[in-house]
């Protein structure tokens, strides 16, 4: 029988998982890893056999109430021998008894189930190379002096507060964080980035239509129909997000289940055009 190992997976490895997820088709972004960890530096667990990495799991904490699980994937050669099992269960055990969010795979459903996870609603993955949408309304770059502003509107959304994690994801490397809003008010904010394939879109959060409109147009025209499709996330419940994906060409390609286990923090899908990512919710 081999020795398994359970364990915090370095920086190397944690890029490894991020491969692992590429070849799943869930096409993460080039530069996810560093947001990632800063939000959790712990927060990747791998089971080790025979001193190489069999399997992958996140289970990023977010304060003492709230923790969201991704990245659970088993090497295909070692797949049906119960190490997906394992280290969920360690998983599980590091997130506690705080309420935990996941964005499974539709066919996993029934097993996160058998965990006490509950369906909240779908969430559906537009893509394609999008044509210009008309809109109208202040958006402007977020700058430095507009970080707190966006981390402050952002904990009224989410679940939880993430400064450390947007401190990185708002700075997307050839990417643009757009926020809505003037003066110093923000009523939205989106952020785009470079992914393994094409543009990934998330978050995009809003209080109106319109300024959910300008901020979607102001990020499609930084990918300019250059380096491949776009591809956005979009909460199946949320009508106008998903008209507005599909007037803009894009095309369903992708479901997901956001399910929680705990109390489920009721998010306002009104505001909510795109999450943040299937892993962190």
């Amino acid at each position: 029988m081999a020795d398994d190992i359970i364990r915090t997976l370095t920086p190397a490895e944690v890029d490894l998982a991020m491969d692992w997820a590429a070849r799943e088709g869930w096409n993460p972004g080039l530069a996810d890893a560093p947001a990632f960890l800063a939000q959790d530096g712990q927060g990747f667990l791998g089971l080790i056999r025979d001193g190489a990495l069999a399997a992958t799991i996140s289970v990023v904490l977010y304060g003492p109430g709230y923790g969201f699980l991704g990245f659970y994937i088993c090497r295909p050669d070692l797949r049906g021998q119960g190490l997906g099992l394992k280290l969920w269960q360690a998983g599980m055990a590091r997130l506690g008894a705080r309420t935990v969010g996941l964005d499974g795979v539709v066919a996993q459903q029934e097993n996160y189930k058998k965990s006490g996870f509950v369906l909240a609603h779908r969430n559906i993955r537009y893509g394609g190379v999008p044509r210009p949408v008309a809109a109208e309304g202040p958006v402007r770059a977020v700058t430095a002096d507009l970080l707190p502003a966006v981390i402050a509107y952002d904990a009224g959304i989410v679940p939880a507060p993430r400064p450390d994690f947007l401190a990185r994801w708002l700075v997307p490397p050839g990417g643009l964080a757009l926020a809505a809003g003037e003066g110093e008010a923000v009523t939205g904010y989106g952020v785009i980035r470079r992914a393994r394939e094409g543009w990934r879109i998330g978050p995009l959060f809003a209080d109106t239509p319109a300024a959910g409109r300008a901020l979607f147009a102001g990020l499609i025209a930084h990918a300019g129909g250059e380096a491949g499709p776009v591809y956005m996330d979009v909460p199946e419940p949320h009508a106008a997000a998903r008209a507005l994906a599909e007037e803009a060409g894009l095309a369903s390609c992708f479901d997901t289940a956001r399910m929680y286990k705990g109390a489920d923090p009721k998010l306002p899908l009104d505001r909510i055009y795109g999450i943040t990512s299937l892993e962190l919710g």
